[in-house]
């Protein structure tokens, strides 16, 4: 009888009712832990877990309420009992697009940091976790946003992930969550800052002035790490020569550490291949087929010279050396390959005669332990538990990743960059690229760096850094170090209040 009348209520009730997804809730955690940074005791508090995000749902112009969209998880953490007024916070996040936040998390910033070897000694497994004695935290409080679909983060219920996955919607989301964040912590007064990496240093860009007009809320620093503003100076399409000559100080640099070209120092390599290629090289592209036989001679001649290619495959390429083919040809005849995100790391291929490897033995030698390392953390030293797997790159968002707002134009945000600066003259900006970097190239940085649209007296708000290291610099411990110091001091110099109420 008991079990009649169950079926019957379950049979009653509305088919609406029935399908209702559960109203999804933060589930943050908090703990205290302590670290010890040149003898000074650091005690923090470690928020992790996935925020709600809600949007106010418009039918025929009237208001349904804000509906829950996506949990977007994030790691926090904060020095107890710290002047709120006095504190800076940063918010932190990688690119892809698609990427969580765990490469600045592990990497450089946070309280505890992977142990994943480097080039020619790459660590092996199971891997470690240790603190981090040059954490960021000393100076400023931080806050690790993994955007929809990466990490934990996911669309709710009901609802479609491709939305976020998209230019516009992106910088939305996660400017929203700095604002719930800013507000349910009581930081508005904070000094704030954004530092990002690779496709995070679009979105820092692009946030800096989202954030100013859409909520207000101005920057005092922004902080980019191995920047792409403009993608044109990326994209080896028919037509745009420029990747080619922005490329080409990175193919020397990289080059030159394996040996192809010495009785050289890096200095005076670089130096070399910067004025090539902001002269001679560039204008020998644009005369296409009316180039000269000599000047073409020459130009191969230079080109075999800065990047340890044969001239013979140079003058195949017609002079235009795309980058992964670069990747693939550089070690052929020793049947290596090198990295694209940093090219001091070698890998090996099963064809030594295609054109161009798919493969990034720099990307594989460090997904193992950051991935191992965080599951493992977040779970046993941070007591938060998910079951859903956690997405280090969203190669699904990556590949579906919408520009549409750049339909017909090159995709930039260097306007809002500069539109950012001049809105705010107080908003310093660090830029911080590696030599080794054949994703986003140091050259093709300050290519754009040096067309930004801003009062020349605005120029000294900008600081770059350099390392001899690859995107990820800080897998190389010497950079590690040296970049620890210079985003400190950086927090130190921006995060200066200006009240006159002290």
């Amino acid at each position: 009888m008991a079990d009649d009348q169950t079926t019957a209520n379950t049979t009653d009730k509305p088919a609406s009712e029935e399908k209702k997804p559960a109203t999804p809730v933060d589930d943050l955690v908090a703990t205290r832990h302590t670290l010890t940074i040149g003898g000074r005791e650091l005690k923090y508090t470690a928020t992790t877990g996935r925020i709600v995000l809600r949007e106010e749902v418009l039918t025929d112009g009237k208001s349904e309420g804000y509906q829950p969209k996506a949990e977007v998880f994030l790691t926090a953490y904060t020095l107890d009992d710290a002047d709120a007024a006095e504190r800076p916070v940063t918010f932190a996040f990688n690119g892809g697009p698609g990427s969580s936040s765990i490469w600045l998390h592990l990497g450089l910033l946070g309280p505890r940091r992977v142990v994943s070897g480097d080039a020619g000694a790459v660590a092996a497994p199971p891997y470690g976790l240790v603190d981090n004695d040059e954490s960021l935290l000393l100076h400023s409080d931080l806050v690790f946003i993994d955007p929809v679909s990466t990490g934990f983060s996911r669309a709710v219920e009901g609802e479609k992930p491709g939305e976020y996955h998209g230019f516009t919607r992106d910088l939305e989301s996660v400017g929203e969550v700095i604002r719930l964040w800013t507000s349910r912590n009581g930081r508005w007064i904070s000094p704030k800052f954004l530092a990002g990496e690779s496709y995070g240093t679009t979105r820092a860009a692009g946030l800096a002035a989202h954030l100013q007009t859409r909520y207000g809320m101005y920057l005092n620093g922004v902080m980019l790490i191995s920047a792409v503003l403009e993608f044109g100076t990326l994209d080896f399409s028919p037509g745009n020569d420029l990747p080619y000559t922005l490329f080409l100080p990175t193919y020397a640099a990289i080059a030159h550490y394996h040996g192809l070209i010495p009785d050289r120092t890096l200095e005076e390599l670089l130096a070399d291949a910067e004025r090539f290629a902001a002269g001679r090289y560039p204008n020998a592209l644009a005369q296409g087929n009316r180039i000269p036989d000599d000047y073409r001679a020459e130009v191969v001649t230079r080109l075999a010279a800065l990047t340890g290619l044969s001239e013979d495959y140079i003058d195949r390429v017609d002079l235009r050396i795309e980058h992964q083919r670069f990747y693939t040809e550089l070690l052929r005849s020793q049947r290596r390959t090198v990295g694209r995100l940093d090219g001091r790391f070698t890998g090996w291929e099963v064809d030594y005669a295609i054109d161009a490897t798919p493969n990034d033995p720099s990307f594989a030698a460090i997904i193992g332990p950051y991935s191992a390392a965080l599951n493992h953390y977040v779970r046993s030293e941070l007591g938060y538990e998910n079951d859903l797997p956690y997405e280090t790159l969203s190669w699904e968002a990556a590949k579906n990743w919408s520009y549409k707002e750049f339909e017909g134009q090159q995709i930039t945000v260097a306007d809002k960059l500069a539109e950012a600066l001049r809105t705010n003259p107080h908003l310093k900006v660090h830029v911080a690229s590696g030599h080794y970097d054949g994703a986003t190239p140091y050259f093709a940085t300050e290519h754009t760096l040096a067309r930004l649209k801003i009062p020349r007296e605005l120029t000294a708000n900008i600081e770059v850094k350099y390392y001899p290291a690859g995107h990820m610099m800080y897998v190389h411990e010497e950079s590690r170090i040296q970049q620890s110091a210079d985003l400190a001091a950086f927090i130190a110099t921006a995060g200066r209040t200006g009240r006159t109420d002290q």
